[in-house]
């Protein structure tokens, strides 16, 4: 009779390529539980603990080490070891007085330490958007989380309107709104897949193509030494207007 049921172990070979481990070194690795972002595109916290910042050796002293309330994620104590941490999250270790983002690179997803104001904010892209009750708009953003906006905020021409894929920065844990980035020409992104996954510039040429949707437009992107790389817009996440809302080189 066949096994049924969801497996409770995850093996390193068949792991998210996007997983920073060693596939030949052991046999296992964390098998994460179902979250906000896509477990091809995130991390298990207990890998993070484990196997990035080296602040344990075995499982158990990664449940005791989080039991204890010694790590955040985006302002907030996580305890579940299989809890998943993905793009742009915000991990804190106020013990130790650093903090990190998940960013993606050419090899995978790597911690990006950063300093204390950069820590104080997260960017959020926004995925979708609906008309929900009371006339507010309700915006859906990468991390599975929601940021609701008044009616004068969009209804009026002389404010903000705002679009899928543009990029808002809210303060953290209090989500308060500080910016908000068109993904417009002249903005500057990080490619977040496909081969140029990690690659920084600024947004040259959006080529406009009426049969195809807005995610799938090619977009042209400049580097700092005017290198020029393509990708489609869904693949591109806006940092800021002209200057980056925060400070992401890539992986050295």
């Amino acid at each position: 009779m066949g096994r049924k049921g969801v497996r409770g172990h995850l093996k390193r070979k068949p792991a998210p390529k996007l997983w920073p481990i060693h596939r030949k070194e052991k046999v296992w690795t964390v098998k994460p539980n179902p979250g906000a972002h896509p477990a091809s595109r995130s991390l298990p916290l207990a890998l993070i603990v484990r196997d990035m910042l080296g602040f344990a050796k075995t499982a158990k002293e990664v449940r005791n080490i989080l039991s204890s309330g010694k790590i955040l994620v985006d302002g907030k104590v996580r305890r579940d070891e299989k809890f998943l941490v993905g793009l742009m999250d915000i991990i804190t270790v106020p013990e130790n007085n650093k903090s990190y983002t998940i960013l993606p690179s050419e090899k995978g997803l790597f911690l990006r330490p950063i300093d204390s104001n950069s820590a104080s904010f997260k960017l959020y892209r926004i995925e979708d958007k609906t008309i929900v009750k009371n006339g507010k708009m309700r915006l859906d953003l990468h991390d599975g989380s929601n940021y609701l906006v008044e009616e004068t905020e969009y209804s009026l021409p002389e404010k903000v309107v705002y679009t899928t894929l543009d990029v808002l920065k809210l303060s953290i844990p209090d989500r308060e709104l500080l910016n908000h980035t068109k993904l417009d020409v002249g903005a500057s992104v990080i490619v977040i897949g496909g081969k140029n996954m990690g690659k920084i510039g600024k947004i040259d040429k959006i080529e406009k193509q009426a049969d195809k949707k807005r995610r799938d437009l090619i977009v042209t992107i400049k580097d700092e030494n005017g290198n020029q790389l393509q990708t489609i817009l869904d693949f591109v996440f806006a940092l800021g207007d002209n200057e980056a809302l925060t400070s992401v080189p890539e992986e050295r």
